[in-house]
């Protein structure tokens, strides 16, 4: 940058530092980099606004009424003093409109500052409002003189800032000018990115207009013109991106194809299949099937809400693969998940010759040994396991379907190991039961192919959720014991295994002793994290077997826990739960025919977010609507887990506001991509130059050059 050329002289492009911007300089760039993080002229151009104040419309003194509001006010300047308190010193005004009188407040200022207000004349001032002691007033205003004021009817961009810099002098103003000058460069700036038919099949404004307009809006329709351009690009390259590894996966990942529906899988849905498959599994059923006849790797996501009948779908592929030679597994992240996946896949097959078996890190070494020499020599045809599948000395003879359940749980590294356990990697089915917003799959996951169940089996009764404080104890104990006579089985669930010294929760230990109190003529099981894996299975196996009526937990039941006899669930200081956790241990009840319930006890001082969620939980049983409140309350990095958080980090596009945008795009790219695959028509270069300036670092697996 040393040998750049003078402000005066120098040409901008995007990537021209800020201190070479007029106004800026060496030292308010440093300051403006520390605070904002923006470093060159395009991080300024990406430096949106974050609302927008009609210069038409003036506040008056006596119609304030809300704090913390960037207005503004016209009147005039009078009785400025300087003000010391202790040994720091402030500047003080009064403003005076026609309806009242409010202060004006600087607290660190220039000794000129004091000399050039202008005072008793008609002026304009623009700022943040504070209430203190029942009155208003505004530190550090922007002023401006009523005849030296701009004849501009544009809407005034309100961009981010803080104290620091609007102390220094860096406030509204100053960005203002600054990106006023840097509008005034933008046809040397900015390129076309869309082609002319996008354009115009859109009505898109031109590019170049759409940044003038969110910066300084000819109108309210300019900006929401601007702002959809924008989303619709952000979306856009970011779709075609993912599409683009799609195909290139596709067209790398060579697979073993399964033309065969045979004797393993028509047997079984014929002789033994306990219930009809709702349509939603039939739809997925054919749509993995499509998949696995082709030669290529499938590599589909399945989401499915609690006991929408995942298991089923992956067992089902499962013969798919034993009708084509070939083994499956099937992993899950925890042991108690993985005992449940084998005990249903086991029960399911038990009418049949299918040899399955269990894998885990508390598997015996007799049983291990067992299990290699099956695996290898090919009498095993479906194994069950968590990581203990991936040790290198677990070799398949011919493993051709490979089944990840909860697949967040897991890193690439994990994964990867698992596809090489063949020369040729097996078909991937990555499941979860964690509804992941539409909108946040299509984004996040276009490279992989998407398959949802939405529809729960027949018969299914949805679960009554309701929420009571402490003072509603003595009638949900009531409640309890009325479904344990009736024969149902009961859960309580607590956050803590042990006391907290700073939070006061409800916690295990006190749970197990006041509910073992409150219902002395029942037995009491209990289970939690800290104990050991026999411990786990035989306090499970007390519960499930109906010798205790009731079973005190810690969310180690959110996942694994299958007990169709359990209809009531209670759940202690229930706001101390995310939503996809109160969702997800819902799910351990309504397993079965009957009526079931989930209670959620809570504290009567509720902040704003946990009554969101409460509420949530007792208006709906749909797990995509509640993960569409759960992203918006948590955002999409932590729905995704912190593997994935910051993937989706889009400045303008809103994966819960935006899903029209995301799914047209999605659609636009596809349609694209399915008549020019790698963008070779001349009515793409557009397209694929600008891929290939911004993107193409990002995705080096593109065949795209």
């Amino acid at each position: 940058m040393a040998d750049q050329k003078p402000v005066s002289k120098l040409k901008l492009n995007l990537e021209t530092s800020i201190e070479y911007v007029k106004g800026i300089g060496p030292e308010k760039a440093k300051l403006i980099k520390s605070v904002l993080g923006i470093s060159t002229v395009e991080d300024l151009l990406n430096f949106y606004p974050i609302r927008y104040l009609d210069k038409n419309k003036v506040y008056k003194i006596s119609h304030l009424q809300e704090n913390n509001l960037e207005i503004q006010l016209k009147g005039k300047i009078t009785h400025v003093q300087e003000i010391q308190t202790g040994k720091t010193k402030r500047l003080s005004a009064k403003f005076n409109d026609e309806t009242g009188t409010m202060d004006l407040v600087w607290f660190q200022y220039s000794k000129w500052l004091k000399e050039q207000l202008p005072i008793n004349r008609e002026v304009y001032i623009f700022g943040k409002i504070n209430l203190f002691n029942n009155q208003f007033s505004m530190p550090h205003p922007e002023i401006e003189i009523e005849e030296k004021r701009e004849n501009d009817n544009r809407l005034r961009p309100i961009y981010p800032s803080s104290e620091k810099l609007t102390k220094r002098g860096l406030n509204q103003k100053y960005f203002q000018t600054i990106l006023r000058n840097i509008c005034k460069e933008i046809p040397n700036l900015i390129e076309e990115n869309l082609p002319d038919y996008l354009i115009k099949s859109f009505k898109f404004l031109s590019r170049q207009h759409t940044f003038l307009n969110i910066h300084f809006p000819q109108s309210m329709e300019y900006f929401e013109k601007a702002d959809h351009r924008l989303k619709f690009e952000e979306s856009f390259f970011f779709q075609l991106g993912y599409v683009l590894k799609k195909i290139h996966h596709k067209s790398q990942a060579f697979g073993n194809p399964f033309p065969i529906v045979g004797d393993y899988f028509t047997g079984f849905y014929e002789n033994h299949l306990p219930f009809e498959l709702t349509n939603a599994q039939k739809r997925v059923l054919k749509e993995i099937r499509l998949d696995m006849k082709k030669p290529i790797q499938m590599n589909r996501l399945l989401q499915g809400d609690v006991g929408s009948g995942k298991t089923m779908v992956a067992l089902l592929t499962m013969l798919i693969a034993m009708d084509n030679g070939f083994q499956s597994c099937i992993m899950a992240p925890t042991e108690i998940l993985a005992q449940q996946h084998y005990n249903g896949i086991k029960e399911l097959l038990e009418k049949t010759d299918i040899n399955v078996r269990l894998l885990t890190g508390s598997t015996k070494a007799s049983e291990r040994k067992i299990i290699h020499q099956e695996l290898e020599n090919g009498e095993l045809s479906i194994l069950v396991g968590t990581h203990a599948v991936l040790e290198d000395k677990v070799k398949f003879k011919n493993l051709g379907l490979a089944i990840i359940d909860e697949q967040h749980r897991f890193g690439v590294a994990q994964r990867a190991k698992l596809w090489a356990k063949n020369k040729i990697p097996p078909h991937i089915l990555v499941m979860t039961a964690t509804p992941i917003p539409r909108t946040l799959a299509m984004s996040f996951y276009s490279d992989l192919d998407v398959s949802v169940i939405d529809e729960m089996p027949v018969g299914r009764k949805p679960i009554i959720t309701a929420h009571r404080r402490e003072k509603d104890r003595t009638y949900v104990y009531n409640f309890c014991r009325d479904e344990i006579k009736k024969g149902r089985q009961v859960y309580f669930v607590y956050p803590l295994i042990e006391e907290s010294e700073t939070l006061d929760y409800k916690n295990l230990m006190e749970g197990l002793d006041h509910v073992m109190n409150s219902f002395p003529d029942y037995n009491v099981s209990m289970l939690h994290g800290r104990m050991k894996p026999d411990e786990k299975d035989a306090a499970m196996n007390y519960f499930a077997s109906g010798k205790a009526e009731i079973m005190v937990a810690t969310t180690v039941i959110e996942v694994g826990v299958n007990v169709p006899n359990a209809s009531v669930m209670v759940i202690e200081s229930a706001e101390r739960f995310g939503l996809s956790q109160l969702h997800q241990l819902r799910g351990r009840v309504g397993r079965g025919a009957e009526q079931s319930y989930c209670i959620l006890m809570t504290s009567d001082k509720l902040s704003t977010e946990s009554r969101t969620r409460i509420r949530t939980m007792t208006e709906t049983n749909d797990g995509f609507k509640i993960s569409e409140v759960d992203m918006q309350l948590r955002g999409p990095g932590d729905i995704l887990g912190t593997q994935q958080s910051g993937v989706v980090d889009f400045k303008r596009l809103d994966l819960v506001k935006d899903s029209g945008i995301i799914k047209t795009t999605k659609k636009t790219v596809e349609k694209i991509l399915e008549k020019d695959p790698l963008l070779g028509l001349a009515e793409h270069q557009i397209i694929k130059n600008y891929y290939l300036k911004y993107y193409k670092g990002k995705n080096k697996w593109s065949k795209i050059s």
